[in-house]
């Protein structure tokens, strides 16, 4: 198990409802506390691998009981149930078992701030251009960035074995739903929908491809992309994208959310950060950019 620091994972893991009992998965987990947020009632713990669902891994969870986390402070050791539904997770019969000192980071250090890029490029701002990077799409064929130009986008990034349903999940899920809208309204019949994935090594073509079926995506708005791991790393860096893989087991991804609006011509319009955005706001922005 490993410590990463708490920026990468800075995300939310929602919990609208408690899901059906016919529907719920339930696991024990062991952990640390890395981080609390009360008022959020959300923890952020670096756990084991939670065997049948999920490698050990650091990710922020929420909790439902009001007074769950009390008493709970960083570095302490617990055991809870994670509780995993279609479309959420919560942690409950969170108990503390000790203390540990916490590991240290040059990110936690440096104050957590997630850095611009790793490989020193400064984050996009709106009206800036986004790079022409490199990719091969869902049918194996080589793209660039500037293919999509003339055509208003919404550009998220994923990885196809994300376990947990308010992650990768909820954005192919609100993507699915604005591909439904953008077919309902003509005035819309330019915007495209892009897909990144930064896990290559497992998403490969033939993986996207099978993964749109799923989604019902309809390739012709709506995109998969792949390619070069670097290449990608750089390139969702620019846009805020933090990505930590585990050197003993590439499954062990932590990472952010973020998805983007990006106008006809290539430039960034908004990015909105973490899982907290509905599919009615970013099709206002594409609404406005088509218009």
């Amino acid at each position: 198990m490993r410590s990463l620091p708490v920026s990468i994972v800075a995300v939310a893991v929602a919990a609208a409802s408690c899901g059906t009992r016919s529907d719920q998965r339930r696991y024990p987990l062991h952990g640390q506390v890395l981080s609390l947020d009360q008022a959020r009632r959300s923890v952020t713990l670096k756990h084991d691998e939670i065997k049948g669902f999920m490698p050990a891994m650091t990710m922020p969870y929420e909790v439902q009981e009001e007074t769950a986390l009390d008493g709970l402070s960083p570095g302490d050791l617990v055991n809870a149930t994670l509780v995993v539904f279609s479309n959420g997770a919560y942690l409950t019969d969170v108990k503390r078992t000790g203390t540990a000192p916490l590991e240290k980071s040059a990110d936690a250090e440096s104050g957590g701030a997630v850095p611009s890029a790793s490989s020193g490029f400064e984050l996009l701002k709106p009206g800036d251009a986004v790079p022409n990077a490199p990719f091969v799409d869902q049918s194996g064929r080589t793209r660039h960035f500037a293919d999509f130009k003339g055509s208003p986008l919404a550009i998220t990034f994923i990885y196809t074995k994300c376990p947990l349903p308010t992650f990768c999940p909820m954005m192919d899920r609100h993507f699915a739903s604005m591909q439904k809208s953008l077919a309902d309204d003509p005035s819309l019949k330019s915007v495209r929908l892009v897909t990144v994935s930064f896990d290559p090594a497992t998403d490969t073509p033939a993986v996207l491809a099978a993964h749109a079926k799923r989604l019902n995506a309809d390739l012709a708005r709506w995109t998969f992309l792949t390619g070069d791991r670097d290449e990608i790393d750089r390139f969702a860096a620019r846009f805020g994208v933090s990505v930590s893989r585990a050197l003993n087991d590439p499954r062990d991804i932590t990472h952010n959310l973020r998805t983007a609006v990006v106008d006809r011509d290539g430039r960034l319009v908004k990015v909105y950060t973490g899982n907290e955005w509905t599919p009615s706001e970013v099709l206002q922005d594409l609404k406005a950019l088509a218009n």
